[in-house]
């Protein structure tokens, strides 16, 4: 194993068509975090999936034991591969995600997987604080139009402000055919 690890952040049914909550661009996004899985595997990196699991009443969406929590099928996880459950955005919070990755050896994370703007964020921002070297794959990320004191903001607008701050103090950004390739 290599001292590498891609965590794959909430790649699950909910964001797809059909879903509660679906992103835009989630398809390619989802195809080309599933050709950075698979250059990982083959790599002999650490994959992490990470599935958010709403507890809250009434949640919109990631409801226990629905169909739209469970991990999409083009980047789930094979027999052996960790996913680990959270509960908030922050996939460090209250989950053994720290751990594993210490136990492992990794020094380097790549990120991958929803929302640009909430999870993605959280993780990327969190793994650079704990002294990880890492890499977000910005085009095996997606996120959704928002709104903000009457101004709608289009998924594209809200995904490279996120991606241009992460880039501007935290994180590395390539395209999956960069990392692939």
């Amino acid at each position: 194993m290599t001292n590498q690890a891609v965590i794959a952040v909430d790649i699950q049914n909910d964001y797809f068509a059909g879903g509660k909550w679906t992103l835009a661009e989630v398809d390619s996004a989802s195809d080309n975090a599933s050709a950075v899985i698979e250059a990982a595997r083959k790599n002999g990196d650490l994959v992490v999936h990470i599935q958010h699991v709403t507890l809250a009443e009434n949640a919109p969406f990631f409801v226990p034991d629905s169909e739209g929590v469970q991990l999409h099928p083009k980047t789930r996880n094979l027999p052996g591969e960790r996913v680990i459950v959270k509960h908030h955005m922050n996939p460090f919070r209250e989950t053994d995600l720290q751990q594993v990755l210490e136990k492992s050896g990794i020094e380097k994370v790549v990120v991958v997987g929803n929302m640009s703007h909430m999870c993605i964020d959280a993780v990327t921002r969190h793994a650079v604080d704990l002294g990880y070297q890492t890499t977000v794959i910005h085009d095996a990320c997606a996120t959704h139009d928002l709104e903000f004191n009457g101004v709608r903001v289009p998924a594209m607008h809200v995904h490279a402000a996120f991606m241009a701050a992460l880039r501007f103090g935290y994180a590395k950004l390539v395209s999956a055919a960069e990392f692939v390739g």
